[in-house]
């Protein structure tokens, strides 16, 4: 994968995750290409399927950026996928904007156990993302955000087409329900409220 080849930040950190079980705290923390720090948000590692690994994120858990934080208001649970430029958060029908489905197109996965029973997965957001929302429908957001750093941030052209490539895959995907966007949450969010 394109995303792959951008430096690695964590010795020993890797795609796939070694040794996590159920329940054990998982930190995502997002940045930017230019390494400025971006969402840190918490959760509890749930398992994982063909698909990949999935964190439930609860609600009332406290979620921060440079400049921003809050406290979540609905549950929600992440899908890190086994492969491709991206995540995705999954969220229940109390999210406060009507988002069902998020997925921020991201580079250079990686897992990092930091002690024991807590893990950090870290991963570069590159801008665009692709939305379902209650009221709009499924949509590809952030494309002038896109464009204004790819420029600044001087993104590698062949890292920047496939992503965009990757936003309109995944933009159909969604559209059509294709799993792991066919209702597989629902069987996740269950097993995070036990």
């Amino acid at each position: 994968m394109l995303g792959d080849q951008h430096e690695a930040g964590h010795p020993g950190a890797t795609r796939t995750p070694q040794g996590l079980e159920p329940g054990q705290l998982v930190v995502a923390r997002n940045r930017k290409w230019n390494g400025k720090a971006h969402w840190v948000v918490p959760g509890r590692y749930l398992g994982e399927d063909r698909h990949g690994w999935w964190i439930f994120q609860g609600t009332n858990e406290f979620c921060s950026r440079p400049g921003a934080a809050f406290y979540t208001r609905s549950d929600a649970v992440l899908l890190v996928p086994r492969d491709g430029d991206w995540v995705a958060t999954f969220y229940d029908d109390a999210h406060p904007g009507g988002v069902r489905i998020y997925i921020d197109l991201a580079v250079a996965h990686e897992w990092n156990p930091i002690r024991p029973h807590v893990t950090e997965f870290h991963v570069i957001d590159m801008d665009l993302d692709v939305v379902s929302t209650a009221g709009r429908g499924v949509f590809i957001d952030d494309e002038d955000e896109f464009e204004d750093h790819r420029a600044a941030m001087n993104y590698p052209a062949a890292l920047a087409e496939s992503l965009e490539a990757s936003a309109a895959e995944l933009f159909q995907a969604v559209k059509a329900q294709e799993a792991p966007f066919d209702g597989t949450d629902v069987g996740w969010f269950t097993k995070g409220r036990i």
